[in-house]
């Protein structure tokens, strides 16, 4: 503990600058810093925090209940690879006019999807209705965001062939 006049004079003398670190405490607590190489690395700090950090973002297919085979699958495929990629998705039926007398038409659609996709998802919102659209939300299960966030393997070694 020293005086603030004295914690000054050490400080000028350093070249260096004395920051308050903890102002609420009894005494209050000062250090001797450069506080431009400070403030960097905090900053620089602060920037690889985010870049580490994973956003998972939710992306959003949308279906019709008198949707084709060829066409479920292409719907299913992209589905599929957004799961893998660790993102979650909403899974929407859109009814219009008489279709709303079908509901069940939709909801067998919608389980359909999850059953196909239950190894590498699981359903967070079971499908319920909401207006004229009934939706649904999976999520990638944890194998599949390891996955994806893992880096991808090295390409194997080519062996030399002997003639």
């Amino acid at each position: 503990m020293l005086p603030i006049d004295r914690a000054k004079a050490l400080a000028i003398e350093r070249e260096m600058d004395l920051v308050e670190v903890a102002p609420q405490a009894q005494p209050p607590v000062a250090r001797i810093m450069d506080y431009g190489k400070f403030k960097f690395e905090s900053i620089k700090k602060e920037k690889d925090g985010r870049r580490k950090h994973n956003v998972i973002k939710v992306k959003e297919m949308k279906l019709r209940p008198k949707i084709g085979e060829h066409d479920f699958q292409t719907k299913f495929h992209a589905v599929k690879s957004f799961l893998e990629e660790g993102d979650k998705v909403k899974l929407t039926i859109m009814f219009r006019g008489r279709e709303m007398v079908h509901q069940d038409i939709g909801k067998r659609l919608l389980e359909r999807m999850a059953l196909e996709l239950k190894p590498i998802s699981t359903v967070e919102r079971m499908p319920l209705l909401e207006g004229r659209n009934m939706i649904m939300i999976l999520a990638p299960a944890g194998a599949a965001v390891a996955a994806a966030q893992a880096p991808p393997p090295p390409p194997p070694q080519a062996q030399a062939r002997k003639n």
